[in-house]
């Protein structure tokens, strides 16, 4: 054994030692915030700067990238889910009816599973609805399609609790979108990525200015494909030529280990695999998973005729479940075809208008959904 090896045992040994006497001390002083957080103090402000929040970041950094790096599953091309979470009328989250989505996606050949993303509603959930969300995507589809994770928030101390939970819990990857609203510089993008990748867990860059306010720049890509635990990119920005500058500024840094490129924009997406992406991350794979699943294999294989023949009957789709916020009419045209008992999305969020009605519904006739 080296001694740099014998140092880092001693250093953890003595972190987890230090962790425990902290636990003590709380419980014989009543102090509950070191022994509540379970993923950090970001639920109680006066912990944010505690002895115990710098240890247990020092010691899930040293231990993260062994957490489950012996299951994970690698992701894939072709089409991922952007995948709803379905709801009681009172809110709560259906759980049966989730699983049932997750057998769904898995019968119909779905590719990859991304969860708690923007069209899942993650950022409208507590943690522990997202502990229970993601146990529950383990069990149904862990080892049978990857997990990707949307673990992105606009604090990077939230962006690495939620990382971490998904590391404990045995998913595959996370999504890190760019801290949305404060609008950060491209250097700052950057570090943020660059440091959720240091957590060993594989990461996708999602560039969604539409969104977020600032655009992740191919330049800025690169300088985070530089880091082997960056694996890919959801580029949402509907601009199909982001493939070959991508493309262009990464493949000789990633020759072995080309960066996945995912079109995170329905109606573009065909194309964007055609131009040399790999795949997709769709709401419209919440309705037709088949058919999203068979146009990608036609585009990867090159076959364009074939790609938009499929897309044909998809293109009204494509553009009409965006007729009011995403996930609001994707849920209810999944409650029209019976996939889901209830449409409701959580405020500020709300049901779709009734006069969207016959416009989403000619779209599902349209792609012979219905």
């Amino acid at each position: 054994m080296s001694g740099r090896t014998t140092v880092s045992i001693l250093t953890i040994v003595s972190l987890l030692l230090s962790d425990i006497s902290i636990s003590v001390y709380a419980f014989l002083t009543g102090n509950h915030n070191r022994i509540e957080h379970k993923y950090s103090s970001k639920t109680c402000p006066n912990c944010r700067s505690s002895i115990w929040e710098t240890k247990r970041e020092s010691l899930s950094s040293s231990l993260a990238a062994g957490n489950n790096a012996n299951e994970m599953i690698p992701l894939r091309q072709g089409s991922t889910v952007a995948l709803v979470t379905p709801y009681t009328p009172n809110g709560s989250i259906n759980f049966p009816t989730l699983r049932k989505l997750l057998q769904f996606h898995v019968e119909s050949q779905t590719d990859g599973l991304c969860i708690l993303g923007t069209t899942g509603e993650a950022s409208l959930m507590t943690m522990s609805e997202r502990e229970s969300v993601l146990k529950i995507a383990v069990e149904e589809v862990k080892g049978k399609i990857p997990i990707l994770v949307g673990t992105g928030n606009i604090d990077p101390i939230q962006t690495r609790e939620m990382t971490q939970q998904a590391i404990d819990l045995g998913c595959d990857a996370s999504l890190v979108v760019s801290p949305p609203y404060i609008k950060p510089p491209q250097r700052g993008l950057i570090n943020h990525f660059t440091s959720i990748a240091d957590m060993g867990l594989p990461v996708v860059i999602y560039n969604v200015p539409g969104r977020t306010g600032v655009d992740v720049t191919p330049e800025t890509i690169a300088a985070c494909a530089k880091h082997d635990t960056i694996v890919g990119v959801k580029e949402a920005t509907g601009d199909v030529s982001r493939v070959e500058s991508i493309r262009g500024l990464t493949n000789t840094l990633r020759e072995n280990n080309p960066l996945l490129l995912y079109s995170g924009d329905d109606a573009t997406e065909g194309e964007f695999v055609l131009k040399g992406g790999d795949g997709c991350i769709s709401v419209t794979a919440n309705l037709a998973p088949v058919d999203m699943h068979e146009m990608m294999m036609a585009a990867l294989r090159g076959d364009e005729e074939e790609t938009m023949r499929i897309n044909k009957k998809l293109e009204m789709l494509h553009n009409r479940i965006f007729c009011e916020s995403n996930p609001i009419p994707a849920k209810w045209a999944l409650k029209r075809l019976g996939k889901i008992d209830c449409d409701y999305c959580r405020p500020p969020l709300a049901s779709m208008d009734d006069k969207y009605y016959p416009h989403v519904e000619e779209a599902l006739k349209f792609a012979g959904l219905i």
